[in-house]
């Protein structure tokens, strides 16, 4: 086997890299720990966002965006602080410059089209030169993950036919060798064929193994996010609390973090190993496709959320404000869950799944079936799935039935007077258009947003008047997903060494770098921008390796 460049990862950040390397007549080869039936890996389960600036789909919308804007607001939410976020700081402010530049247009090329309302993710902690989103940025591409995928795999299934790219398919690196400041070879294990369906945990037989020399390799093999003993060894206690007792899984088992752990003993930088990304709004799948599967609510800012003995989280710790705050608040309470309580009128208005499974209608990408789901009677049918048959959804006619299951499903430490006293309250600051209720206030600034107004955002409503019922309480949990730190490169994507210096032909992109630099997130995502730094980072290390 041999090949001119060795990418390591059949994921988005690694297939946009093959592409370009083969657009430059380039031989590429291809290896992955999977079957090619989870060819893109885990970007196909992605509601396929992307952190774009000041285009043309925001400016329809009556959205003032621009670069100047979207700069303070990436580096108030990345809080860079530390010696080795130099590259990570570089990296976040060529990605500003790509997706206020030439991002759409380059997407545009090979087909991508975005749902015409954009979305306004990760609205942030309440201060201007703080955390957060200060206008919808989030587009949500026509046919979800998969469509973001598209013209990628098409790309590098086309080179496969004309025989400038091939696979190895479970194929699994277990060692990177670098010699002289240069890397030289791969090696690892081959694992047995596995027929499972895409995004099943596969068997981790070896039936052989492997070698090959090479000039050029690229790392894109993925973060940590289905590895629970790693996340919890790299949990920063001191900033977000004590990792919680349980969690559950946003990516399938294969997404295990040991490539970036093979990279480190054989001499690569990795930085901010300490800066991770996973959701408060997790629900257990009641059809899981991988170990522990969960799937985050994008929840509208009507719920009310509480932790779990009952008591209102503060703000910021809002739905859809400010995930880190929210983790460190559940955390540092000593908790492993939450709760939203809402209603009827507010889970058809407000809730959506993250998820290309979830969302049938825009992964089709059909006007027809979205009018039809999300227009219609009800809420969306994943949504109404989940109601009947998920785990953590309660469902009332009144509060006290509300408040026994939610008893009988958490940790039994809910008390009905307190939490009806703390609603009611709430409830009291709809009699007019004044108050001092954080998240009413916050309410009524979503609905000035035409967006919000027409999908995502119920009227407001009192939540104990039977007539908006009946009520529906969520039990939420910690969703593992993204690694925020990774392996150190230079802006062509170029590895680190320990000492510092580049190590010759050896180059890493998407989640295994940090989605570029060893981090270029910081501390905080403002959303849209794992699938974006998987694009950028895998593009950047194509063409510099080619």
């Amino acid at each position: 086997m041999t090949g001119d460049v060795i990418v390591v990862g059949a994921g988005l950040a690694g297939l946009v890299a093959a592409h370009e390397l083969a657009e430059r007549g380039l031989n590429v080869r291809i290896l992955d720990q999977e079957g090619r039936q989870n060819l893109g890996g885990q970007a196909f389960w992605s509601l396929g966002g992307l952190f774009m600036v000041d285009t043309p789909e925001q400016r329809r919308m009556g959205i003032r965006d621009s670069i100047e804007l979207a700069r303070g607001d990436w580096m108030g939410s990345a809080g860079f602080d530390r010696p080795e976020d130099g590259w990570p700081r570089r990296w976040a402010s060529a990605y500003l410059d790509f997706a206020s530049g030439e991002m759409r247009a380059w997407l545009k090329g090979l087909g991508l089209s975005w749902f015409p309302v954009v979305g306004w993710a990760e609205r942030g902690g309440g201060h201007a030169d703080g955390h957060g989103n200060s206008v919808p940025r989030f587009h949500l591409t026509w046919g979800t993950g998969p469509g973001v995928l598209a013209p990628f795999v098409q790309s590098v299934l086309a080179h496969e036919e004309a025989g400038r790219i091939s696979f190895g398919f479970r194929h699994r690196v277990d060692g990177l060798e670098i010699s002289g400041g240069r890397v030289t070879a791969v090696a690892g294990s081959i694992l047995a064929d596995s027929s499972v369906a895409r995004g099943a945990e596969s068997s981790r037989e070896v039936t052989g193994d492997f070698r090959i020399e090479a000039d050029v390799v690229i790392l894109a093999s993925g973060g940590i996010g289905a590895n629970f003993d790693l996340v919890r060894k790299n949990w920063p206690e001191a900033r977000l609390g004590p990792p919680p007792a349980t969690m559950i899984s946003g990516v399938p088992a294969h997404v295990d973090g040991r490539m970036i752990g093979i990279a480190e003993a054989a001499g690569v930088s990795v930085i901010n190993r300490d800066r991770m990304w996973h959701y408060t709004e997790g629900i257990r799948n009641w059809d899981p496709i991988w170990p522990h599967h969960g799937i985050r609510i994008l929840p509208g800012p009507s719920s009310l959320w509480f932790d779990a003995e009952g008591r209102r989280l503060p703000a910021p710790c809002l739905p859809g404000f400010d995930t880190m705050r929210t983790l460190r608040e559940i955390c540092t309470r000593g908790h492993d869950h939450s709760w939203f309580v809402l209603t009827q009128k507010i889970i058809e208005k407000e809730f959506a799944l993250s998820g290309s499974e979830q969302n049938p209608d825009l992964t089709a990408a059909s006007w027809a079936q979205v009018l039809k789901s999300r227009r219609g009677k009800g809420a969306p049918p994943p949504v109404e799935a989940f109601k009947t048959k998920g785990a953590d959804f309660v469902v009332a006619d009144d509060l006290e039935t509300l408040v026994a299951g939610m008893n009988r499903i958490g940790s039994g430490r809910i008390d009905l007077q307190s939490l009806r006293e703390q609603i009611l309250a709430r409830d009291r600051q709809l009699s007019n258009p004044f108050g001092k209720d954080a998240q009413v206030t916050a309410l009524r600034g979503a609905r000035a947003y035409r967006g919000d107004r027409l999908i995502r955002t119920a009227r407001p409503h009192a939540i104990l008047d039977p007539g908006n019922g009946p009520l529906i309480a969520v039990k939420l949990h910690i969703l593992t997903r993204k690694t925020l730190g990774g392996i150190e490169t230079d802006l062509d994507g170029k590895v680190m060494g320990a000492g510092g210096a580049p190590i010759e032909g050896l180059y890493a992109a998407g989640e295994a770098a940090g989605f570029g630099g060893g981090g270029y997130h910081g501390y905080n995502a403002l959303e849209g921008t794992f699938l974006g730094g998987c694009l950028f980072s895998g593009r950047q290390a194509g063409r510099a390796a080619g």
